[in-house]
């Protein structure tokens, strides 16, 4: 029986991980740059090498991916055994190469060695997890939780129980998976493959019939695919413009296998010719569509601007980014830095980058209103009642503009406060790229306290009131910045 305390904890503090391929290796890459520590046995001798390159890129992805802190990453451990990998640990996560022999030996292994109510999960692609927990000792503690690559990118993740699994292993598997990013999908029903695999199969399938019967080359059915619905559907699914059941209704009656479009059943002979004519393709397209190298680097840009775009609407798989990204922010500690300005840490993204190829002034007003952010966090924290609290709204901002920032700069804005009082807040910004002495940029803002439920200025009130007033009599210690209050002019 699962532990009712472990229901609660979402976010493990140690996983264990039984097998370090591409897939343990996104897994590590994930949960450690959540700030867990994982305790990984993979037999193979370039395991820690395989693990750290996926890392790498997903350290590189995710400063792209989220201008919100991380946590500090967690401590990975290579073990000797599957026991050392599963103790202490809070879950298991077997990513083995896809043999069912294999897997049960692990997983039957893993269950014998682990502590009574530990979850135990498998990210196999295709079985079904009864006759993976065949072996196991502690069956009700496993189900299947199969991930996309790359896993530190890609939010879904479809978890499926088998007969014997424990009505709270689903619950609990979700909630742990939701708090380091993901989508856990429940398959409601045992099948072969589960949900976006079986999708996936079918559409290849019919790919490779497209390039066999010389209709199409891979490059013209790639163009097909990713210039149409591919678009669509990481936008919207497959179903939502189906307009109710009335749509989805007549769309069946007029176009569902009312022409013989497909061959869907049919796999065409996978003969060395036809695998010799394909990959002469394969060469072909990646000769006149070249990525540059590395090409998961690329792939991980396109993914990121996906994301983006969809987090900008807040739907989707961009909503799942911004859900994280807000559980991120809420556990991210504030430094002891009262008595010194408060410092905000951002990495400049491409996308803020005007046509010259600096930092667009955009961004610098951006900068300013995350490192406001800081400030909003740093009176908020541990204060009750935060619901009827109001906000701080920007009424007026100054920017000099000192220097030049470019893509991939890791940026410190330092923020001062410089006046408070019972409606108003008024906040210095120093701007610099991490390491230099000198500032990019200024900002000056002036704010004004909002009530949350009227829309108007009202006096902050409570341990809201008493936090700020507190930083600013300590921020007052500080020397007053050169340039506070200047006015522009000619000279």
């Amino acid at each position: 029986m699962l532990k009712k305390s472990k229901l609660a904890e979402k976010r493990p503090s140690a996983i264990g991980l039984l097998g370090g391929g591409v897939i343990g290796g996104g897994w590590a890459a994930r949960f450690l740059l959540n700030g867990v520590d994982v305790r990984l046995y993979d037999p193979a001798a370039n395991a820690l090498e395989s693990v750290q390159k996926v890392l790498d890129n997903a350290r590189r992805a995710f400063r792209k991916l989220t201008m919100v802190p991380l946590p500090p990453e967690g401590a990975l451990t290579i073990v000797e055994s599957v026991a050392d990998a599963v103790r202490g640990v809070d879950l298991v996560q077997e990513s083995a190469p896809e043999s069912l022999e294999v897997k049960q030996q692990l997983l039957a292994a893993a269950s014998r060695a682990a502590a009574p109510g530990t979850l135990i999960c498998s990210s196999t692609s295709g079985f079904r997890p009864s006759l993976l927990q065949a072996e196991m000792e502690s069956p009700e503690c496993f189900l299947v939780a199969h991930p996309f690559q790359p896993v530190y990118m890609l939010p879904l993740v479809e978890l499926c129980a088998g007969e014997r699994t424990g009505p709270e292993a689903l619950e609990w598997a979700a909630a742990i998976y939701r708090a380091v990013g993901m989508h856990p999908l429940v398959v409601r029903k045992e099948v072969d493959g589960f949900i976006a695999n079986r999708l996936q199969d079918a559409i290849s399938r019919e790919a490779l019939w497209l390039a066999h019967d010389d209709v199409a080359t891979l490059q013209e059915i790639d163009d097909a695919v990713r210039y149409s619905w591919a678009l669509r559907r990481a936008a919207i699914g497959s179903y939502r413009m189906a307009n109710g059941g009335a749509g989805l209704r007549q769309g069946i009656e007029q176009w569902a296998f009312k022409w013989p479009w497909s061959r869907l059943t049919d796999k065409p002979n996978m003969d060395s010719a036809f695998l010799d004519k394909v990959a002469a393709q394969a060469d072909a397209l990646a000769k006149a569509d070249p990525l540059p190298v590395p090409l998961e680097h690329k792939r991980d840009d396109l993914l990121i601007a996906v994301l983006h775009g969809l987090r900008s609407q807040g739907y989707g798989p961009g909503e799942t980014l911004a859900r994280w990204e807000q559980g991120l922010r809420a556990r991210a500690p504030l430094a002891a830095q009262d008595s010194g300005p408060l410092r905000t840490l951002r990495e400049i993204p491409s996308n803020w980058i005007d046509g010259n190829g600096h930092a667009a002034e955009s961004t610098y007003l951006q900068l300013c209103s995350d490192a406001t952010s800081t400030v909003g966090r740093y009176i908020r924290e541990n204060c009750a009642d935060l619901e009827n609290g109001g906000a701080y709204y920007t009424v007026e901002t100054h920017l000099s503009h000192l220097g030049e920032l470019h893509s991939g700069d890791r940026v410190e804005v330092f923020t001062q406060v410089l006046g408070a009082d019972d409606k108003r807040l008024h906040l210095f910004h120093v701007i610099r790229r991490e390491g230099d002495d000198k500032p990019a940029a200024m900002g000056e803002q002036m704010l004004i306290h909002v009530d949350a439920k009227t829309r108007r200025s009202a006096p902050v009130q409570g341990q809201m009131r008493e936090r700020l007033f507190e930083l600013a009599r300590l921020h007052a210690k500080l020397p007053r910045p050169d340039h506070a209050g200047a006015a522009i002019r000619m000279h």
